[in-house]
């Protein structure tokens, strides 16, 4: 996925009121940036990281642009969790996930479930549908591991209930899969943070234990895009 304008270069001030973020630009400027991730980001918001913004596309939003990009430890991480599905989609599309090949349907935010939409819905006549939830990954904590991504990073009510929309997805037939994409390159390994949130973590044992297909696959990252980039061991 390429980002469709150039992000811009900055240095992070601060991250405050979950989804605001001061940075000051390379000329000088200091802006108000909208921080789409709705989770703690845990040892992503130090003052004076380099980071990167979009420009909005839209000349009436209030916030005139996105934070994109963080720069931690050297590697460069994704923080827009509005960009995982487009992500996925892409890589789909191109059969670069090999479990998610041989559909020609593909349908983004279908309804499904108790008042759900699923990420990606794929289709082909005589195969199952297949449900796919998508969640973004960038937790990756001092002393669990030096190449170990985590999931969740802050509690995620509205996460378990994916896991247990999929679990009932698999019990009416269809494919459930849950994708964690994770947007750093400096992890190969992913396990599930239950000291964080302990019930996503019986959620996530509670939907393995019914069939739900979990996968997780790694990014390259750069200012110009993002993309799949190879397939990740979950740690069970």
């Amino acid at each position: 996925m390429k980002f469709s304008n150039s992000l811009i270069k900055g240095k992070l001030i601060k991250r405050y009121k979950r989804f605001l973020a001061d940075i000051e630009l390379e000329n000088g400027e200091v802006i108000i940036a909208h921080c789409a991730n709705p989770g703690s980001m845990l040892y992503l918001k130090k003052p004076g990281s380099e980071v990167w913004v979009s420009p909005a596309q839209n000349p009436n939003r209030k916030l005139k642009y996105t934070w994109e990009l963080i720069r931690t430890n050297g590697t460069l991480i994704g923080l827009n969790t509005g960009l995982p599905n487009k992500i996925v989609e892409e890589a789909v599309q191109k059969g670069l996930i090999a479990e998610l090949t041989g559909y020609d349907s593909l349908k983004r935010e279908v309804k499904y479930g108790k008042n759900s939409r699923i990420d990606i819905l794929l289709q082909r006549p005589n195969l199952p549908n297949c449900y796919l939830e998508v969640k973004s990954v960038t937790l990756k904590r001092p002393g669990k591991g030096t190449r170990l991504a985590e999931f969740p990073d802050s509690v995620t009510a509205r996460g378990t209930k994916h896991l247990q929309q999929l679990s009932d997805q698999v019990a009416n037939g269809d494919r459930g899969v849950m994708l964690y994409l994770v947007q750093r390159e400096d992890c190969n390994q992913l396990s599930i943070a239950g000291d964080i949130d302990p019930n996503y973590s019986e959620a996530f044992s509670a939907a393995w234990k019914a069939g739900v297909e979990m996968l997780c696959y790694g990014c390259s990252i750069s200012p110009e895009e993002i993309k799949i980039k190879r397939k990740l061991e979950i740690i069970i």
